[in-house]
């Protein structure tokens, strides 16, 4: 019989084995966005994204908005590969693993790159209007 993985072991196993390369690619993917949207705020005068999500009531919502619909393909991708990894590698599905991994692949890369691109790049985009 097949002893059940913990919780941590079952997280450490997808770095091994099939479907690996995944690590590189969803936060890569993850990164260009972040990219992408940080540029964008940068451009539009737009306050940090993680900073702002937090200090400007006003514009919550639609920063929400704006940082789900970049990250969610992403995040959804990264949730249905992570179930085909624990069905072909566990041989179980763990619903709340392949959330975790959902979002320690998409979300996080994401919300810690976009605040910084938009601050790096606000000094190139004021000189670049001027």
């Amino acid at each position: 019989m097949v002893e059940p993985l913990s919780f941590f072991d079952g997280l450490l196993a997808r770095l091994h084995g099939p479907m690996s390369l995944r690590f590189l690619l969803q936060p890569a993917v993850a990164v260009f966005f972040a990219i992408r949207d940080g540029r964008r705020d940068a451009r539009e005068g737009q306050p940090p994204y993680f900073w702002g999500l937090f200090s400007d009531k006003a514009n919550r919502q639609d920063m929400l908005h704006s940082g789900w619909k970049s990250v969610s393909k992403v995040f959804l991708i990264a949730i249905v590969l992570d179930l085909v990894f624990q069905v072909i590698a566990l041989h179980a599905i763990h619903p709340l693993g392949a959330l975790v991994a959902g979002v320690i692949l998409a979300i996080i890369p994401y919300l810690l790159l976009r605040g910084p691109i938009n601050r790096l790049t606000r000094p190139r985009e004021k000189k670049a209007t001027q």
